[in-house]
């Protein structure tokens, strides 16, 4: 039986921004380093097919820690966890900073997303113990929020610094901002590992053995090759392709970075009032692949065409990713809520470590079949979700402060 006191109650509120803000500290580097990609090329001599390379490296570096982290965050405080990573994550892009070579920040940069993955699953897994169903879409809105608020404040952020104190300052910024969420996270997320909760390996790997996560990864990971073709080449795009300054291309990328702020919590919420995760799933996927075509259909039209083309799409493609996660701990079950976040964050990292490297290499010969590209993951994807059905949701209660990190439904009832 939980008892749901007006203090604990509102301190899911505290628990949620210090999850929003641990996870934005590390989206700064893995959805913000694009704004950099300029100045990267640059500063190591790169080709555009290399910059594509180390524009992936923090996302191969996920790929392979995504799983296991969930799975610590099953069995750890979720805190310790993602306090740890971000540490160790911080202390890699310092020893980026100090780089003077393409295999030589490649390689630093996949072990600081190897490291700096703990918080994607374990930040999710400890907002989630904290909300009832009835508002999980809204809460996962915004926490997923995070993304693009370190996504804007890297653009915004980081060609300044990399104008006036070069890549290493970069890295340094970037570094500081991994510290302070892993000490915003050791310092307000509140739990701990239930001991009364004893989850076999066999349970939290379930979602690894369960064709609809599989589907529901599959199909939400096609959206990425749009995500990642608007959002991760379009300051390189514009500079390139088009004579756009890397400032204004940047500021275009922070703008659609704000703009997916907005568009997070409102999916989030209309997915509560619907009773759905999937339809507007679906929905935007289809609006998506529109759009990203008609980037593709616009590459060589005025910019007055073109950066409205971005910005709707930019915003579509990072305004279906709170519903996804929600999706993907809800099929799983609460008891396998870390597995199932990590699971479904490692196919997406498929894509992420797998479509820059393309997207770059099909840009070399054409901008324009690179959209083409992009556009068909969503178009895809929608086809891939179209077989599975919306997972029964009841009534589940929220923790309250003092309680197990461990999900409510997760726990054993007193006889």
């Amino acid at each position: 039986m939980y008892v749901r006191d007006v203090s604990g109650m509102r301190y899911r509120w505290i628990v949620l921004a210090a999850g929003t803000l641990a996870q934005a500290s590390f989206s700064a580097s893995s959805v913000g380093l694009p704004a950099l990609g300029p100045a990267l090329k640059s500063h190591y001599g790169l080709t555009l097919g290399e910059t594509g390379v180390v524009l992936a490296a923090i996302g191969i570096g996920m790929l392979f820690t995504l799983l296991p982290w969930g799975l610590v965050a099953d069995r750890v405080d979720e805190r310790w966890v993602i306090a740890a990573g971000l540490t160790a994550a911080a202390g890699g892009l310092v020893a980026a900073s100090t780089t003077h070579t393409f295999a030589g920040v490649t390689g630093v940069l996949v072990a600081v997303g190897a490291l700096g993955a703990s918080v994607n699953a374990a930040s999710g897994r400890a907002v989630m113990a904290w909300f009832p169903r009835s508002e999980l879409g809204l809460a996962l809105g915004i926490r997923q929020t995070a993304i693009p608020i370190g996504g804007a404040v890297g653009a915004s952020l980081l060609p300044v610094l990399a104008s006036s104190g070069g890549t290493r300052l970069a890295f340094l910024f970037l570094a500081g901002a991994c510290a302070t969420g892993a000490v915003v996270a050791a310092v307000f997320i509140r739990g701990s590992a239930d001991p009364e909760a004893e989850v076999e390996l066999g349970d939290v790997s379930g979602p690894v053995r369960d064709p609809r996560m599989w589907l529901l990864g599959t199909g939400t990971g096609l959206y990425l090759t749009a995500q990642i073709g608007i959002t991760g080449f379009v300051v390189l795009f514009l500079h390139e392709h088009r004579g756009v300054s890397t400032h204004a291309a940047a500021g275009l990328l922070a703008a659609i970075n704000v703009l997916a702020i907005v568009a997070r919590v409102s999916s989030g919420r209309i997915s509560d009032r619907l009773g759905s995760r999937l339809k507007p799933l679906r929905t935007i996927g289809v609006a998506l692949a529109l759009f990203t075509a008609g980037i593709a259909a616009a590459t060589n039209a005025p910019l007055g065409v073109l950066v409205p083309l971005f910005l709707v799409a930019g915003l579509l493609s990072m305004a279906w990713n709170g519903l996804a996660y929600a999706a993907a701990a809800e099929t799983a079950g609460p008891a396998r809520t870390g597995a199932a976040l990590g699971f479904q964050q490692t196919l997406l990292g498929v894509v992420v470590a797998g479509a820059p490297p393309a997207v770059a290499a099909v840009a070399e010969h054409s901008w324009r079949l690179a959209f083409v590209l992009a556009a068909l993951g969503p178009a895809l994807g929608v086809l891939v979700l179209r077989p599975l059905s919306e997972t029964a949701r009841g009534p589940r209660p929220a923790r309250t402060r003092g309680t197990s990190a461990t999900l409510p439904a997760a726990r054993r009832t007193p006889d």
